[in-house]
């Protein structure tokens, strides 16, 4: 049977081939279905709110050609299982906080947030103008990823306590909630660690479970209802000043799109940043505001708390610099950081302390 032929009797097969000539034009025309896994319960507030972004974002500006469909943590796997959901392709990409992923490599703190680290603002001048980027591709290609930051919470709470803390040692027994490096160094100090998802911590802290947990700032963690347990709340954290979200893209599949895809990803993960952590700090303010009605007692670690969490930290880090990409990226990253602060320090920094002294 000529092409003529085949055609011309496909026309007249009834409606199965006609479903099948709807069908055609779509897969023509490249259109896909990516999904996207994520570490964040569905509606915690600015973790899932960024994920969704950045899945609507895709999908709208490639109009459609790219479709991301968004499961949330335990929608197809569970948050911590969303790395290997991603390298092994069944899943296509991931939205998290990489610190979670810190077993698979050492060096997956700095795209989140290193203890005694980079706010925000010097995240993203490390990540996009002094190496940073390169440096998390160079890491996620050793697992066949393509990483990008996707979202930043702004500098987040030291926690949550049943208990004031009122010197270092009342962390000696202490069990508390805290990923990534910065449980590390509380382990340092003689609490018992525990890494949990977000979406697990309200029922973990409510049952006694755990003594307390940091969680991100005032409005994500009003969202999460931790004043419901406990009234004992420390705003300044050491563990994350300015921690970075992240999308990974299973590299081939990432390799796969065309190039004007491919841009479209790494252009909705740089807007994510922006959004994401607008929406946070737009919030914060006035979230504090109603937990101290509610009779939330704001407290401030004792420079002798801070002093203990600075020594820990240098162990923490010290422990890891026999990694060659580890040191890379380590000696990279606080570079940066120092160039960053230098400036910032004498200019942002002056102005909005005589900012805040002369308007009052």
């Amino acid at each position: 049977m000529d092409r003529r032929s085949f055609l011309r009797s496909s026309a007249l097969g009834g409606s199965a081939a006609a479903a099948g000539a709807l069908a055609a034009p779509a897969y023509a025309q490249g259109k896909r279905t990516l999904t996207l896994v994520t570490t964040w319960g569905r509606g915690l507030a600015g973790v899932h709110d960024a994920a969704q972004y950045c899945a609507d974002q895709i999908t709208a500006v490639t109009d459609g050609q790219l479709t991301v469909d968004l499961k949330a943590a335990g929608e197809l796997v569970g948050a911590f299982e969303v790395f290997d959901a991603v390298t092994s392709g069944q899943a296509d990409m991931y939205h998290g906080v990489d610190y979670y992923f810190v077993g698979q490599h050492p060096g997956y703190q700095f795209f989140a947030s290193l203890p005694f680290g980079m706010t925000a603002q010097e995240l993203h001048n490390w990540y996009y103008h002094s190496g940073g980027h390169e440096l998390h591709n160079e890491l996620g290609q050793i697992f066949g990823l393509k990483s990008f930051l996707a979202g930043n919470t702004g500098p987040q709470s030291g926690g949550w306590f049943r208990k004031e803390i009122r010197s270092p040692e009342d962390f000696n027994g202490l069990k508390f909630r805290m990923p990534g490096q910065g449980g590390e160094i509380l382990g340092k100090l003689g609490a018992s660690v525990q890494n949990l998802p977000g979406s697990e911590v309200y029922q973990a802290l409510s049952s006694g479970a755990i003594d307390g947990t940091e969680w991100i700032g005032p409005w994500a963690d009003e969202k999460a209802g931790f004043q419901e347990i406990t009234k004992i709340y420390y705003t300044a954290g050491f563990h994350e000043p300015g921690p970075g979200l992240s999308l990974a893209m299973n590299l081939d599949v990432f390799e796969s799109l065309t190039p004007a895809q491919q841009a479209t990803v790494e252009q909705v993960t740089a807007s994510a940043n922006q959004w994401a952590h607008a929406l946070f700090m737009k919030n914060n303010a006035s979230a504090l505001r109603r937990l101290q009605a509610g009779g939330v007692q704001v407290r401030e670690f004792g420079d002798d708390v801070w002093d203990a969490f600075g020594a820990a930290a240098q162990e923490v880090f010290a422990q890891y610099m026999g990694d060659d990409l580890y040191k890379k990226i380590y000696d990279s990253y606080i570079a940066s950081m120092r160039d960053s602060a230098a400036w910032i320090e004498i200019s942002e920094g002056v102005f909005t302390r005589q900012r805040n002294r002369v308007l009052g």
